[in-house]
This record gives structure tokens, C-alpha cells and sequence, in this order.
């Protein structure tokens, strides 16, 4: 179909494999690279992607997730963020289902296949892109690149800035989207199999690698750009279109057509079927989104919010630039960008200028040499480099719409395919002047071994959020989101001292970090520091005014405080924001009580078990309530019905056993303290009540047992010592008269 493209390996010194040996090294090389991420667990994103995410449960129906975000949210809600990746949720889902409930491990290990099914296919596609499209008179595909196409495909697999698709859970939607999109490149390639001259072409293929796009994009936003990658190849490989001459006729409104034989090959008819299915995907799309772009906040992408037009395309370039950093030197790598981690560039005396000026003379220079260059196979590779670089970049270079990030090292896993294209042809080049050719070979060499080992190393960092987010400490000192989240970890590893240190760099660094002030809020109300915790949280509902856990968390101080009223209103205005919140039900209830607005108290617990039927504690104030004010029948009810709803919640079991003493139904209460026991066997009150009910049971010998394991669980155990006391004397009277 084609003639053959001038050999780019003939000049280098590489190794030359059998395209199945290739294969099994790029595959086995890449899954040494991310294989210690195998066991890490659920870190950062993956808590919202997938522990909260109701569409991972077989209770939401299948139907619920096309309708729904990435992140389980209605896409017809404003606080969606529109990203539609059902087919990512989908396999999330099997996952959950295979696994039985949430087990990271069977997550990271589809994670790790399917980085290295991709890299295995990227040999295939770096032979097409490097080598050329030819194919025997049988039909069978040639390898006209086999040391350039293994090269770039090694390099691919060993990129460190790939590491967060791979080892982060979330990165599956990136890792699905790059597999469909490369065989949807494959299949297009298939559509000229049993092209000899470029004439005739399989549309069926053609319509293939439009679906297989659609697929793509249904596992990330990304997908679509295959399409216009497919017509670029097209154009510069298929028809070996020269794009100044092509330009030039334009201008010069020469018989186009005709000249360029753009009709004749048929490139304007495949064009046609990739621009039709493109914009019908996208118009599907753009239904199913229904309301507007998700709205971002400054924090997530202050350039974007910057008043200037100067400003914000300043700062796009310079995070252009530094994506380009991160592919050409990926050893600052960091989970998060944002929140302060790169300041503005506000003048064009910042030296960060100098970046953007780097950048557009390097992207300048290549696009020259793409299109002015006489040398046809070196303008065909260029261009192909420079589009697989850019064009799956474009969604995420806040061109076309605002994005939710400064810098994602997850999105620039599919323009990799461009810089690898770029690098070994760089190589290639460089071999062809160099005299001592081993010496770059070792050079390329010991560069993708070191990328092996920072891909190892920068595994082993995500397998917890300790590590991850410690090790962003260093890259991104300045982002408040980092000191956040290592405050946050700790906070939730109990060591509160060192938690608040974090949190009060975060509120440093970012004075309107509501969250932070909210969590920092809360660690010093449970440190009974109520003044400054009343201050952070009343800071935090001024700056957020819908913060509805921020309003319950003051609501909690105030209660603490004793302004009762004050409590109240800010209990209400959390649910004012948050009309199916639990939680702060829960709290309100517990304010009612304690002012003996038991009714109050009881409506308020029922509106929490409503809206939460798992919520234990409000079931068990509502039993103790009706307890304590005498009842019984009532609160027995509730107990029964609580524990029909959380059968094996040990509380529960206790509160209902106390009750059905009281009612000398003696029996049912002994089952149920016992089986309480059996599930919490070190709570001294349970053995200690259970004493009381044998007590008054009249079963002594077993009442004086439990009291023993209950002073001996807790020695300070109130009543208890009291009540055993009372036992002793009683048993030594009664041996009196039997004595007697």
C-alpha cells in the first residue's frame, strides 16, 4: 500500500527482538515497575471514587450509573463535577462484587494489567508511528521499526509520571480510556489491510475506531481525541500529505482536490466519518451532562479566576511548561498541584518566564521542522510526535472549558505516547552523527533504569497516605491542601498534637481553607479548647456561609458552652444547607435532652434513624431516654426494632437487655447481655449490668462472677464495687444460716 519508510533503526545501537519477545520484556518490565503497589490500600481520591460511592453497591441499580459522575453524584446536580465515566464505575463495581466488599488489593492488580496490556500494545502502535503502516500480501502487518518501536515502548512503560494511574485506584479511568484509545488507533489502521496503493479502505474498520473512541471516552474525557489523532495519521501516513504545500495550494486556490488526490484516497470520506461520529458523541455527551460546565472553585485553578486575560495565559503556558518538565525530568512528583503550589505569575519580571520562553522556542523549532522540512519520513514522525503530545492534551489545557486542576501527572499519560515518539526519534539522530553509538545506548540505557527505580520508589509512596501525602511535603511546601492532608492523617491515627501543627500551616497558607479551619475546629473542641474552636468554626461558616458541618461542628461548642440558643440555631441552619443530615439530627436530639425537651429529643433521634437506619447511637439515646423515664414498653419497642434493623451492633444488645430487666423478663436479658459479652468481652459495664440483672435474678454465684471480671476490667467501675460489696455481705449471711 506504502512505500517503505527510510529504516530508523539501521543507525542505532539497541537490541533487536522478535516481536513476541519484545512484547513479554515491555510487559514484564512494566509490571516490575508498579508491581510493590499490589497490596496498598485505598489512598486520597479512592475514598470518594470508591469507599462512598453508592454505585459501586448491588443495591443501586445498574440503570443509575449512566446517569451519574464519576464520583456517585446526579450529573444533573449543580455540585457535579460532569465527569462522565460509567464504564470506569462499571468495573469498579465488578471489582467490589469479585472481591465481596472493599478489598484494595484486586483494584491495584487490574490496575497493574492494565498498564501492562497497554505498554505490551504500545509496541505495535511505536511500529506504526515510527516504522510506517505496510502490511505482506497476505494482509499480516510489518515491523519496519523493531529496536525504535521496543525503545519507545520501554520508555513508555517506565515513566514515572505514569505512576499515579497505576498505583492511584482512581487512574483506572485514565488506564481504560488509553486502552481503547490505542485500539482504536489499531483498528483504524486495520481499515487500509488490504490496501495496496492507498486507493480502497475497509469503512467497517473505520466505524470500529469510531466506537472503540466512543468506549474510550466513556472511560475518560480524553478518549474522543483519537479521532483527530486517526485523521492526523491519515493524512501524514496514508496520503503522505505535506502540510505547507498543502497550505500553499489553498492559498494559491489551485485544483486542490485534484493535485493533493485527497479524493481519490478517499481522505476527505474518512474524515467525514470521524468528524460525523465525533460531534454525535460529543452531542450525546453533552445531553447526558444536561445543565451546565461543574462549577471549580479559585483554589482548585486560581489562574483561571484571574481577571486578566494577560494573567491566565501566562499561567496556562508556564503549566504547559511544567507538564513538559514533568515528562522530560519526572522526580518531583506530587498527589495534588493545587492550593498554593504554584503562585501566580503576576509580571513578566517573574523568572518563571524563562520556562515559557523554553517551551514555545522548543515547540516552535519542532513545528518548523514538521512542516519545512525536505526530508518527508522526518516531517511524517514530527508532526505524529507533536500530535499525540498536544492533541490528547487539549482537554486539560483550559482552552475549551475551566478545568479542576493546576497540574495532573494522571493526564498526561496519553500525551507520553508524543514525548516517547519525540525522544527515540531524538535518539535516533543523535546515533546517526555520534561515532561511539554504544555510548548513547548506555546513556538511554541507564536513564530507563532509572526510571524503573523512581518508579518503584514512587510505587511504594502510594501504597499509603501517610507516605503520599509526606512525600508531596517536599515538592509542594507552599500547598495547603498537602499540609491538610497529612494533618488529617494524622488526626485520624489519634496523634491530635502533631495533626494540629498541619491544620494550622493549612489555615497559614490558605486563610479561606474552610475545611481545615472545620477540622482544626474540631480537634480543639475534643481538647475542650472551646474559645479559639468557636473562633475557627464561626471564621469558617462567615467565609463558606452553606458549610453545613462547619454550622453542626459550632453547634457542638455552643452546646459545650452552654448557649443553648445559639446551639440551636446553628444545629438548624446545618440542616437548612443539608436537609438529609444524620448526623446533626443525632447532635440536636442530644441538645433537646440535655434540656429536657425530651419529646424535642425523640423527634430528632427518629429523623436521624429515618434518614440513617444504621445510626446506632441515636437508637441507643432513644432506649436509654425512654429508659430512664420509665418507658419501658416503649423503649423496648425502639430496642427491638433497632437491633431488627443493626442485628449485630453490641450496644444495642446492651441498651434493650437493660430494659427487659427492668421488665423482669430475666431470660431474654441474659441472652442478649450474653451475647453482648461475646462481642465486646472487655466492656466492664457489660458484666457489671449483667451481675446486677443475676443479682436481682436472685442467681448469686454468677452475679458475684461478673462483678469480679468487671472490677477486674475496670477497678473504678461506678456502683459496681458497691454493688458487689452488698453481694458479699449478703452470701456471707446466707452461709451464716446455713452454718447455723
Amino acid at each position: 500500500m506504502a512505500q517503505a519508510e527510510p529504516n530508523l533503526d539501521h543507525d542505532i545501537s539497541w537490541v533487536l527482538l522478535p516481536s513476541y519477545w519484545a512484547k513479554i520484556v515491555v510487559g514484564l518490565i512494566s509490571f516490575l515497575c508498579f508491581a510493590n503497589s499490589y497490596d496498598g490500600d485505598f489512598v486520597f481520591d479512592d475514598s470518594e471514587a470508591i469507599i462512598n460511592n453508592k454505585d459501586l453497591r448491588a443495591e443501586t441499580p445498574l440503570g443509575d450509573l449512566w446517569h451519574h459522575d464519576f464520583w456517585g453524584s446526579k450529573l444533573s446536580s449543580n455540585t457535579s463535577h460532569k465527569s462522565y465515566r460509567p464504564l470506569t464505575v462499571l468495573t469498579f463495581r465488578i471489582n467490589y462484587l469479585f472481591a465481596g466488599g472493599f478489598y484494595p488489593v484486586g483494584f491495584h492488580v487490574i490496575n497493574i494489567i492494565l498498564h501492562c496490556v497497554i505498554s505490551v500494545l504500545m509496541v505495535d502502535v511505536f511500529s506504526i508511528l515510527l516504522g510506517g503502516l505496510q502490511f505482506t500480501n497476505k494482509g499480516r502487518r510489518l515491523n519496519l521499526a523493531p529496536k525504535t518501536s521496543l525503545l519507545a515502548a520501554l520508555l513508555f512503560a517506565v515513566h514515572p509520571v505514569h505512576t499515579e494511574c497505576v498505583a492511584g485506584i482512581v487512574g483506572r479511568a485514565d488506564l481504560l480510556c488509553a486502552l481503547f484509545f490505542l485500539l482504536s488507533f489499531l483498528g483504524y489502521c486495520k481499515a487500509f489491510r488490504e490496501n495496496k496503493e492507498g486507493h480502497h479502505f475497509s469503512v467497517f474498520w473505520v466505524l470500529v475506531s469510531v466506537l472503540l473512541g466512543a468506549v474510550a471516552m466513556l472511560c475518560k474525557e480524553q478518549g474522543i481525541t483519537i479521532l483527530g489523532l486517526n485523521a492526523v495519521f491519515d493524512a501524514m501516513v496514508i496520503n503522505k500529505l505535506n502540510v505547507l504545500e498543502f497550505i500553499q495550494k489553498l492559498l494559491r486556490k489551485d485544483k486542490l482536490l485534484e493535485n493533493a488526490g485527497l479524493l481519490r484516497k478517499g481522505l476527505l470520506f474518512r474524515i467525514t466519518l470521524l468528524m460525523s461520529g465525533g460531534a454525535s458523541i460529543l452531542y450525546i455527551r453533552w445531553r447526558i451532562m444536561g445543565t451546565g460546565p461543574p462549577a471549580f472553585t479559585e483554589v482548585d485553578n486560581p489562574a483561571s479566576f484571574a481577571d486578566s486575560l494577560f494573567v491566565r495565559a501566562i499561567n496556562y503556558n508556564y503549566y504547559y511548561s511544567l507538564n513538559a518538565w514533568l515528562l522530560l525530568c519526572p522526580w518531583w512528583l506530587c498527589f495534588d498541584w493545587s492550593m498554593g503550589c504554584i503562585p501566580l505569575i503576576k509580571s513578566v519580571s517573574d523568572w518563571r518566564i524563562i520556562a515559557l520562553a523554553a517551551l514555545w522556542f522548543c515547540l516552535i523549532g519542532l513545528i518548523c521542522q514538521a512542516l519545512c522540512s525536505e526530508d518527508s519520513h522526518k516531517r511524517r514522525i514530527l508532526t505524529l510526535g507533536l500530535g499525540f503530545l498536544i492533541i490528547p492534551f487539549l482537554p486539560a489545557s483550559n482552552l475549551f472549558f475551566r478545568v479542576g486542576f493546576v497540574v495532573a501527572e494522571r493526564v498526561i499519560y496519553l500525551p507520553s505516547i508524543g514525548y516517547c515518539i519525540l525522544f527515540t526519534y531524538g535518539f535516533t539522530l543523535l546515533s546517526k552523527q555520534a561515532k561511539k553509538k554504544k555510548i548513547l545506548a548506555v546513556a538511554v540505557l541507564g536513564i530507563l533504569l532509572i526510571n524503573v527505580m523512581r518508579c518503584a520508589l514512587r510505587s511504594s509512596q502510594w501504597r499509603s497516605e501517610e507516605q503520599l501525602f509526606r512525600s508531596a511535603l517536599s515538592v509542594c511546601p507552599l500547598n495547603a491542601k498537602v499540609h491538610y492532608n497529612v494533618g488529617k492523617n494524622l488526626a485520624d491515627k489519634g496523634n491530635q498534637s502533631a495533626a494540629i501543627k498541619y491544620y494550622r500551616e493549612a489555615v497559614r497558607l490558605n486563610p479561606k481553607y474552610v475545611h481545615a479551619m472545620n477540622n482544626l475546629g474540631n480537634i480543639l473542641k475534643e481538647r475542650n479548647e472551646l474559645q479559639e474552636a468557636e473562633e475557627l468554626l464561626s471564621l469558617a461558616v462567615q467565609i463558606q456561609p452553606d458549610f453545613a458541618a462547619a454550622w453542626m461542628n459550632l453547634g457542638i461548642v455552643q452546646n459545650s458552652l452552654r448557649r443553648f440558643e445559639e446551639a440551636e440555631q446553628s444545629y438548624w441552619t446545618a440542616i437548612k444547607h443539608r436537609k438529609k443530615y444524620p448526623d446533626c439530627y443525632y447532635n440536636l436530639g442530644r441538645l433537646y435532652a440535655d434540656l429536657n425537651r425530651h419529646i424535642d429529643a425523640l423527634n430528632a433521634w427518629r429523623n436521624a434513624t429515618v434518614l440513617k437506619p444504621e445510626h446506632s447511637l441515636a437508637w441507643n439515646n432513644m432506649i436509654i431516654l425512654l429508659d430512664n423515664t420509665g418507658n419501658l414498653a416503649q423503649a423496648e419497642a425502639v430496642g427491638r426494632e433497632a437491633l431488627e434493623l443493626i442485628p449485630n451492633d453490641h450496644s444495642l444488645m446492651f441498651s434493650l437487655a437493660n430494659v427487659l430487666g427492668k421488665s423482669q423478663k430475666y431470660k431474654e436479658s441474659e441472652a442478649l447481655f450474653l451475647k453482648a459479652i461475646k462481642a465486646n468481652p472487655n466492656a466492664a459495664s457489660y458484666h457489671g449490668n449483667l451481675a446486677v440483672l443475676y443479682h436481682r435474678w436472685g442467681n448469686l454465684d454468677l452475679a458475684k462472677k461478673h462483678y469480679e471480671v468487671s472490677l477486674k476490667l475496670d477497678p473504678m467501675a461506678p456502683g459496681t464495687k458497691e454493688n458487689y460489696n452488698l453481694l458479699r455481705r449478703k452470701l456471707e449471711q446466707l452461709q451464716k444460716k446455713s452454718g447455723a
